[in-house]
């Protein structure tokens, strides 16, 4: 079964779009689940690719649920498309999607506003609303009127934000996944460490508990970095354990800007021979360039929150990054892979 997209006969025209200099980039992403213990009935959901964006466009998904059924859930624009599979008792789950997606590098313009102020700022929110584990009052509203505290422009605030991220943030490598993203707990308890899902979550909550439309943007490492740090890259092409989180922030006159507060404090800690001093050159350059840009060598899945799935009568998810699964036993780990047995492979096409 697959879904509309482009052939590969299209790559050459989409990599050479009239009026543009940026090079596109094509990436196919394989990610193949079997479930080991199935009981009952097996259900499987899978995140597939953000459709269009600035930094990428979505050239089809192609899947196969073996005797099972599978199902393209297509939602609004706010919402992530799901691929939600099932099996019957008896039946064998297994289940391959192969997503072909075009990235190029995404920079915002930050030395002019030229970007114009939208007619209707109905679209922007709900990017300013509270989710389950971002929250925008009580000491999240505290903390972001402190740090905001004599910044006059979004765009001030929002550089504040970051810094403050920057400074007083930790990556800790001891958690599991991209962490949780509850950043109320992160604050009343003043354990600021964490991974991409938490220190991005943090960023998102500050900026609309200060008035500025943020999101997070939850996807997968692709390739390596072409700009040095490999620690900001995939190191082979198994990306299993590649998911991402970024973020962006909507500020006046430069439209939705790219950051990335959690890859500084990745390069901090990870770069040799590790744990940097937050002023040393290459985390100053980080800093410097992942507030307003974003290397795509990475694909984005959604920026939703509070995320069902449908036919599961599981909570909601904080957010919807990785593939998820539950037999009559129950929910599946979705941060082990190798019990709950998926892995997801990519390569480039060069054409």
């Amino acid at each position: 079964m697959t879904t509309a997209g482009l052939a590969l006969s299209d790559y050459e025209h989409l990599l050479a779009q009239p009026g543009t200099d940026a090079r596109w980039r094509v990436f196919e992403i394989t990610t193949r689940v079997e479930v080991l213990q199935p009981r009952g009935v097996t259900r499987v959901w899978l995140p597939t690719p953000m459709a269009v964006a600035p930094y990428q466009k979505t050239m089809g998904d192609t899947y196969h649920p073996g005797n099972g059924t599978a199902t393209m859930i297509e939602t609004n624009a706010n919402e992530p498309d799901i691929l939600g599979c099932s099996w019957d008792e008896g039946v064998e789950p297994i289940l391959t999607l192969v997503s072909r997606v075009a990235t190029t590098d995404y920079t915002a313009n930050l030395k002019t506003p030229t970007v114009p102020p939208p007619a209707d700022l109905s679209a922007f929110a709900h990017f300013l609303k509270p989710t389950r584990l971002i929250p925008t009052d009580g000491i999240v509203k505290t903390k972001a009127n402190a740090i905001t505290k004599g910044a006059g422009t979004d765009f001030e605030k929002a550089r504040a934000i970051y810094d403050w991220i920057v400074d007083n943030t930790f990556r800790d490598p001891k958690v599991r996944g991209c962490g949780t993203g509850d950043i109320r707990f992160m604050l009343e308890s003043g354990n600021l460490n964490g991974k991409c899902a938490d220190l991005n979550a943090l960023f998102v909550g500050l900026c609309r508990a200060s008035g500025i439309p943020a999101r997070d943007v939850y996807g997968l490492r692709v390739a390596p970095s072409a700009r040095g740090p490999r620690s900001l890259g995939l190191s082979s092409d198994d990306a299993t354990r590649a998911q991402h989180c970024r973020a962006e922030v909507y500020l006046t006159g430069y439209g939705w800007v790219p950051v990335d507060p959690a890859d500084v404090r990745k390069v901090a800690l990870e770069e040799p021979p590790g744990n940097l001093a937050i002023d040393e050159a290459r985390v100053k350059a980080a800093r410097e360039r992942l507030f307003g840009s974003w290397e795509m060598n990475w694909i984005a899945y959604n920026f939703a929150h509070d995320v069902s799935l449908r036919g599961s009568n599981r909570k909601p998810l904080g957010y919807f990054m990785y593939p998820q699964g539950e037999t009559d036993n129950g929910a599946l780990d979705s941060l082990d892979p190798d019990g709950f047995k998926y892995r997801i492979l990519v390569k480039e096409i060069v054409t």
